[in-house]
């Protein structure tokens, strides 16, 4: 089990992690959570009905980690395209926003819920938490791997991040962004039929 996700009963899977690897894996979730941003939480007295309806930004974020995260719906060739993007942002990104928050908070919580023995803890996760899992990682991956401007030829095994030298100063990131590959990997292999 170690470094990779196994199946479990009921539909859910499990990893053994180290200590290093649970931290890494927070600090990672927490800074996804920072990027995102906070929500908006509805006031007591407001309309329930409304916020399903509240709008959302209507043009796409400039930061371009968070443009990768929330990309644009039908593309920007032509001013109808445009019009249509922004249109389908404005009701629903905050959603998808609200979901990836989601995400990243149960990835925190299952962590901080470890009772770690020696030197790390098995994470076991039901079948929900593991489509929060993979959400998060997915998301995380994103990010890094716009963070580290990763073509589709840079991420395959003949690409240049597996031949980085130790010296470069992207190696820590390029090594997190292929651990967090795998595990998603392990765990997607794992929720197969």
């Amino acid at each position: 089990m170690a470094g990779h996700f196994e199946a479990t009963p009921g539909g859910g899977a499990a990893v053994a992690l180290d200590e290093v690897e649970i931290a890494i894996l927070r600090s990672l979730a927490v800074q996804l959570l920072e990027l995102i941003g906070p929500g908006d939480e509805p006031a007591e007295d407001e309309d329930p009905l409304a916020a399903l309806f509240a709008e959302g930004p209507s043009e796409p974020p400039a930061d371009p980690a968070l443009a990768r995260l929330f990309p644009e719906a039908y593309g920007d060739e032509d001013d109808e395209l445009r019009a249509a993007s922004a249109e389908f942002r404005r009701f629903t990104e905050n959603d998808l926003r609200t979901r990836k928050r989601e995400d990243a908070l149960v990835v925190v919580r299952t962590l901080d819920a470890l009772t770690p023995a020696g030197e790390g803890a098995v994470l076991t996760l039901t079948a929900d938490e593991c489509r929060n899992w993979l959400g998060s990682l997915n998301d995380l991956r994103l990010t890094i791997g716009t963070r580290l401007e990763v073509t589709d030829e840079d991420d395959d095994e003949e690409g240049s991040l597996y031949r980085l030298p130790d010296s470069d100063p992207r190696k820590p990131m390029v090594m997190a962004y292929l651990w967090l590959g795998a595990l998603q990997e392990t765990l997607i292999e794992t929720l197969m039929p």
